[in-house]
């Protein structure tokens, strides 16, 4: 088995941990909740592994008897991999007393991540709260604080660089209610970053109601955008996230156009989650109408989450996501755009997806002709 079908059947049915091996995962919070970093044949990927989905998967990891982590499918071995080890800066608290891992976190093996306010304007309430969400999960559990600081953010994405070679950083935030949509706190943010140490950032918001939010982002040293639509049918954006599914998908693609005015072609992202409803389709000419603004569509397999209204959501089959990455990765390829040209971000990271891996291999044979297409509706 090849590692492009390995990585994709993983996202799509997790992992199940025979043993306590490697280094806990992550439960709750916004970005890759419920997964562990794991490392395939150097490439390292987000898998799901605290699901239900994954206590039922296949796809199995036992430690041999050399010690070695063997990756087991149907008790079969299939390969190596690796975890992450722990990064030294979890080990560090602030002067008053707070967690590093509090108010960053380390994402596959080399990225920075924060959610610099953990709390949105959606989530309370079931009549505006995206389905899928679990933005808060990890403030009430106390695994994280509800506004981490300029000054926080700085201190600790200097210790990360210094002590655990990260690369590049990931801010997103919860939605606030305020016309900017977190835009300004963001850009405050990057901008003590910037002061204290040279690493790439990427803000991620809704889109604010002023574009010149774009310029000023900016400005304070954010290198890249992500603008996230999630969804795209507008039926499944009602259902599932009712509350960002009143900003509608032509505001998107009008913000998109302007930020990549500013940020540059291939600078701007969106998440695109398969699984939610969309056909395979409807999420192809997505990415095809995205491609051609100069927008990079980071698609990614729907992993559902513990204690979320879409717990029991079935994630999309590995065939309809191989499919999906088999058109995107060609697209990608012929226009030119890469995630490895990104400067900071989700879609450079890849982790949560396997379509980097997609990007650079031509393949004659098409979503649509490899699959029946009507069959591949999530």
């Amino acid at each position: 088995m090849d590692k492009q079908r390995i990585i994709t059947e993983l996202q799509s049915h997790g992992l199940r941990l025979v043993e306590e091996v490697g280094a806990s995962g992550r439960r709750g919070g916004a970005g890759p909740s419920d997964h562990k970093a794991v490392t395939v044949d150097g490439t390292t990927v987000m898998v799901p592994i605290f699901t239900d989905t994954a206590a039922q998967s296949p796809y199995t990891a036992t430690l041999s008897t050399t010690e070695q982590v063997m990756l087991e499918c149907a008790g079969e071995a299939i390969a190596p991999i690796e975890f992450p080890k722990q990064p030294k800066f979890y080990s560090l608290t602030t002067a008053d007393g707070i967690p590093y891992w509090k108010i960053a976190l380390l994402h596959s093996h080399d990225v920075l991540a924060t959610t610099v306010l953990q709390t949105c304007m959606r989530y309370r309430d079931p009549a505006t709260a995206c389905q899928f969400c679990a933005i808060e999960k990890s403030l009430d559990a106390d695994r994280t604080i509800a506004r981490k600081t300029p000054a926080q953010l700085a201190e600790v994405a200097e210790a990360a660089v210094r002590l655990d070679g990260v690369k590049h950083m990931v801010m997103t935030t919860g939605t606030p209610n305020t016309s900017d949509r977190g835009a300004a706190y963001l850009t405050e943010c990057a901008r003590a970053i910037k002061a204290r140490v040279d690493l790439p950032i990427q803000a991620q918001c809704e889109p604010p109601d002023d574009f010149a939010w774009f310029a000023r982002m900016k400005a304070a040293g954010i290198d890249s955008l992500g603008m996230h639509l999630e969804a795209v049918d507008p039926d499944v954006r009602a259902r599932i996230m009712p509350g960002k599914a009143t900003v509608p998908v032509e505001i998107y693609l009008e913000a998109f156009t302007a930020a990549v005015e500013v940020f540059g072609w291939g600078q701007v992202s969106t998440y695109l989650l398969a699984g939610l409803g969309d056909s395979l389709e409807t999420l192809t000419s997505m990415c095809d109408r995205l491609i051609d603004l100069g927008v990079y569509p980071f698609v990614v397999p729907f992993v559902p989450i513990t204690n979320t209204p879409l717990a029991q959501q079935p994630a999309p089959s590995s065939d309809f996501m191989f499919a999906l990455y088999q058109h995107v990765g060609d697209r990608l390829r012929r226009s030119g755009m890469a995630s490895a040209d990104i400067k900071a971000g989700c879609a450079k990271c890849g982790a949560c997806s396997a379509l980097s891996t997609f990007e650079s291999k031509s393949s004659e044979c098409t979503s649509t002709n490899r699959y029946d297409a009507a069959a591949l509706h999530v």
